[in-house]
């Protein structure tokens, strides 16, 4: 069968998760085999290798990837082992990274190598693994580092699956030269197979749907991972918000005033771990004048949802990458991508992407 030769940039709890589904994967575990998306054109989930990985933590760099899923601050244990991935974690700039309430669980590494030499170092690990596509997987905020993942991409000559709310596919010139270099995007920020943000969206489309007017409404999220603790410095979190409430918004058939909508991240709570609460109201009036209300309460593993959605995107930024299709890839984005560069209904996205990808080359 054919394979994905994948880098990761971040190695931290959603990495590791990805990493140990696609293992149960190549086990033959039964739920890990019969749910989710098992094939997209070609490629199954186990057909996904990782041969390179990036990150900054000095307990991660130098280390054999298949371990570094499983040093601190990480949390996912859901396998106690796993094949291959024996690519060693290569040094990362940190540069807006590594934010105050998580250094000290992250302890990055202190080179003091100019960020030259760490990208001419980089750029030599992909071309000799032959690394196809990169997924970047950097902690909310990190623009600088986001951006600089993004040139490396363009100059590698590989496809980039942005899984953060840093806007590069739905960022107009960022979108343009990935065009021009003729190779696929996907991003940014990725949905969960069964998150609050989809969840929200769905609410949303039943009462634009159900010809009812939603009048305000509030998502309240809280977990116990570090990209939570990551999410209490406030000044990281503009793209985030800006992300989440546009997914919410684009649902409505009229948009809601600022003051009138809140969809974002809100506290950490650490004995939560990887759980996620998402709390969730929406009030609005019916026909002729009559008030409703609705709340609910969700509780999942934050990096399973996000490791069902990404197993996805690497393989369809692999089939554009068969295709020889560059730039953002809108159909896809919008499935899988709380902003992507046009926004779809999740129906139509999904019809879309399936009808891309059983188009001929």
């Amino acid at each position: 069968m054919p394979k994905i030769r994948a880098g990761i940039v971040g190695v931290g709890n959603c990495a590791s998760g990805i990493i140990q589904g696609i293992e149960l994967c190549k086990r033959g575990d039964k739920d890990a085999k019969t749910l989710g998306n098992t094939k997209i054109g070609a490629y199954r989930i186990e057909d996904i290798d990782f041969v390179t990985a990036f990150d900054v933590g000095a307990n991660k760099v130098g280390k054999p990837l298949s371990k570094a899923i499983y040093l601190g601050p990480n949390m996912v244990r859901w396998t106690g082992s796993v094949s291959g991935c024996e690519a060693v974690v290569k040094e990362s700039p940190v540069l807006d990274g590594v934010g105050i309430y998580v250094d000290e669980k992250i302890k990055p590494i202190k080179s003091g190598r100019p960020i030259a030499k760490i990208k001419d170092e980089v750029m030599a690990d992909l071309k000799s693994t032959k690394t196809e596509l990169l997924v970047n997987y950097l902690p909310v905020g990190s623009q600088k580092a986001t951006e600089f993942w993004a040139e490396v991409a363009l100059e590698a000559g590989v496809g980039f699956v942005n899984c953060i709310p840093v806007f590069i596919a739905s960022n107009d010139g960022w979108g343009k030269r990935f065009s021009k270099a003729g190779l696929p995007i996907i991003g940014d920020d990725v949905k969960g197979v069964v998150g609050a943000t989809i969840v929200h969206r769905t609410l949303a489309r039943l009462c634009s749907d159900r010809s009812v007017r939603v009048d305000r409404t509030y998502q309240i999220n809280v977990g116990g991972n570090t990209d939570f603790l990551n999410m209490k410095e406030q000044q990281r979190l503009e793209s985030k918000r800006i992300s989440k409430t546009e997914a919410v918004q684009s649902m409505l058939t009229h948009r809601l005033p600022n003051d009138k909508i809140y969809v974002g991240p809100s506290d950490f709570i650490p004995y939560l771990g990887n759980t996620k609460l998402a709390f969730i109201r929406i009030e609005g009036t019916m026909f002729p004048g009559i008030p409703f209300n609705m709340e609910m309460r969700l509780e999942v593993d934050d990096k399973a949802n996000s490791a069902g959605v990404v197993v996805d995107a690497i393989r369809y930024c692999k089939i554009a990458l068969d295709k020889k299709v560059g730039g953002p890839l809108i159909d896809a984005s919008a499935w899988l991508m709380k902003h992507p560069p046009v926004s779809l209904t999740d129906d139509v996205a999904k019809e879309k992407v399936s009808e891309w990808v059983s188009r001929p080359v």
